[in-house]
């Protein structure tokens, strides 16, 4: 018998865990016993993928820019791919406020389910505000000179410092460009070895990936709880409004922007796209990390779609850092719905500048759960709405988070591909049907059309 597929185990580990999750807090079995032995399953699957994202951006994209040849293609590349990234990011913006501002969700809000919500996440919510002022006391120019390390080997320790080791790679590959051949070559080839060995890592941590995933589940389902089984219920309850618009505004940026994109650059059909990359879309889910995602998302989307190592190892990881078209739209639905919670009517010029700070945003935005909400801060200021107002929809973030990664994630694979397709580094009809992640033997099929 064949091997089961490994999106089919993840789907089968998410099933699980969220079975487990639930029968846990109704059945009144402690708390303790889910997070001290079964999460820390899906915290080394994590921390993982994390290993190896740094090192997989560094070579890959080493790799990447000096495979291309000469600067006036990397130029041509890298100014399609962030034209293209910031395109997607202002429609997933604007998709975003069109639906919160039809639907007005916050205007429903009791206003005792909104004082419970302030007292809840009253602390957390300070703490993250605390974050975001020392962002806005900063120099207009900080991002720059952020993106700048005053350590290499220091910004490869932190994950967060995603975009420094990505400015690196890409002077390091351009300066590989200009030194002689012979001098340039023994450098390529260590970096080239590297990337083969981070590749071939995942493949060894992929083995665990249901197992990861179900512990991921079961102990996300048992944190929201808490102590009272019925906490979490209650306050999806008391924003499913919010969430459903969160959730129809991801699902029309994946279902009809992505594949208008795809049709109007590429010969590449949905469909089969989204078989292509399906496990590195769970992947996003279960992790809410597209940085964690990274190496999977490489990987499928050269040897399931065909596109070109030159393009995925330059486009990916600068998705990873700069694309986040899933957060920008959950920034601008947060940030007016907390608005209208709060009794605040915001005007065009806000949320022209709801449009500006969630764009900056997402590019400031590291690829690892959580940070979403740190930006959301800084847009909340900037329209002159209450930071503490964060705490209304802190409730059903984390899942969320789950949805909007996947959003993020898929974004870059069908920039990628634009890219490709455009380049002529796209396979004509061709899609790799078969690899390690899906089947026990590789095999590249052909389809006509």
């Amino acid at each position: 018998m064949k091997k089961i597929p490994l999106h089919t185990q993840i789907i089968i580990g998410l099933v699980l865990g969220l079975i487990y999750g639930i029968i846990a807090i109704r059945t009144g079995i402690p708390s303790w016993l889910t997070l001290d032995w079964i999460k820390p399953i899906g915290t080394v699957f994590i921390n993982g993928l994390k290993m190896i994202a740094m090192p997989l951006v560094l070579a890959s994209l080493i790799i990447g820019v000096s495979n291309l040849g000469d600067i006036s293609k990397l130029s041509r590349i890298g100014g399609k791919t962030i034209v293209t990234f910031l395109i997607t990011t202002v429609i997933a913006i604007c998709t975003g406020l069109l639906l919160v501002n039809i639907l007005v969700p916050g205007k429903g809000l009791p206003a005792e389910t909104r004082e419970n919500l302030m007292k809840m996440y009253e602390g957390d919510a300070g703490q993250r505000a605390a974050a975001a002022a020392e962002l806005q006391e900063q120099s207009p120019l900080q991002p720059l000179v952020d993106m700048v390390p005053q350590n290499l080997f220091q910004a490869t320790t932190d994950n967060a410092a995603m975009l420094q080791v990505v400015f690196f790679a890409i002077i390091a590959g351009i300066a590989l460009l200009q030194i002689p051949k012979s001098k340039a070559q023994p450098v390529i080839a260590f970096f080239d070895g590297l990337n083969d060995v981070v590749i071939q890592i995942v493949n060894y941590i992929m083995l665990i990936a249901p197992y990861g995933v179900f512990a991921l589940m079961a102990s996300l389902i048992v944190e929201i709880a808490g102590d009272n089984p019925d906490a979490a219920v209650d306050l999806l309850l008391a924003l499913l409004k919010y969430s459903l618009i969160v959730l129809g505004g991801l699902f029309f940026m994946m279902l009809v922007i992505y594949p208008l994109l795809l049709k109007s650059f590429t010969k590449v059909k949905y469909a089969d796209f989204f078989k292509a990359i399906r496990p590195a879309q769970l992947l996003a889910f279960s992790t809410s990390s597209s940085s964690a995602t990274l190496p999977v998302t490489m990987k499928l989307t050269e040897e399931e779609l065909g596109v070109s190592e030159n393009i995925t190892s330059f486009v990916l990881p600068l998705g990873a850092t700069i694309n986040m078209n899933g957060t920008s739209l959950y920034q601008s639905v947060a940030a007016v719905f907390i608005a209208q919670a709060l009794g605040m009517d915001l005007s065009i010029s806000q949320q022209l500048m709801i449009v500006l700070t969630s764009t900056l945003a997402a590019i400031g935005s590291a690829g690892v759960p959580g940070a979403g909400l740190i930006m959301l801060i800084v847009v909340l200021e900037s329209i002159g709405v209450p930071a503490a107002g964060i705490a209304l929809i802190m409730a059903p973030d984390r899942i969320l988070d789950m949805f909007r990664t996947v959003v993020n994630v898929t974004g870059d694979v069908v920039v990628t591909t634009v890219v490709a397709s455009t380049e002529g580094e796209l396979p004509d009809g061709l899609l790799r049907k078969s690899n390690p992640f899906t089947a026990n033997e590789s095999v590249l099929e052909e389809e006509n059309g």
